[in-house]
């Protein structure tokens, strides 16, 4: 039986096969509020079944904002409209785990535009959130409490500046 690589082994064969300079991978996030203010989550079927902001990785050829329209429609049901581009942060800047890839995540404030709530193949659950309702079994690879606290400041107040770090 094989040993499992470690992240050493990992990052050296990822560096041999890669060409060019390390970049770092880019993971899209949309904040949806309803007309009541509540915060869109869905449930994934990968990690545990933790709750999480709809998107995930964005694929090549797409803008951002179109991956985050995609990744809401898939995961949610719902179709949005991206608003605005409220943060982009690095992921292990904020507190989450280290990775063999450097990550940027960027946040989107959505509006519904249409569709229905429907799971996706990556969700089992649906659902709306208040702002101090939100459940604490979060994926905590994809976002923070303190993340999701800044989304519900940022569709309280459409004038805020885009955060980075």
């Amino acid at each position: 039986m094989t040993a499992e690589p470690d992240w050493l082994t990992w990052t050296c064969e990822l560096q041999a096969i890669a060409h060019g300079y390390a970049t770092p991978k880019v993971d899209v996030r949309g904040a949806v509020f309803d007309d009541r203010n509540r915060l869109l989550l869905v449930r994934e079927l990968a990690d545990s079944g933790h709750w999480t902001l709809p998107g995930g990785w964005a694929d090549v050829n797409l803008t951002a904002a179109e991956n985050v329209v995609k990744e809401v429609r898939e995961e949610s049901g719902f179709d949005v409209r991206v608003r605005k581009l409220a943060a982009v942060w690095d992921r292990t800047r904020q507190g989450h785990a280290n990775s063999v890839f450097s990550c940027c995540k960027l946040f989107h404030v959505c509006d519904i535009v249409g569709g229905a709530a429907a799971t996706g193949s990556e969700t089992s659950e649906v659902g709306w959130f208040p702002e101090g309702e939100v459940p604490d079994d979060l994926s905590r690879g994809r976002v923070l409490p303190h993340q999701l606290r800044r989304m519900f400041e940022h569709a309280r107040d459409p004038l805020l500046p885009t955060e980075f770090d």
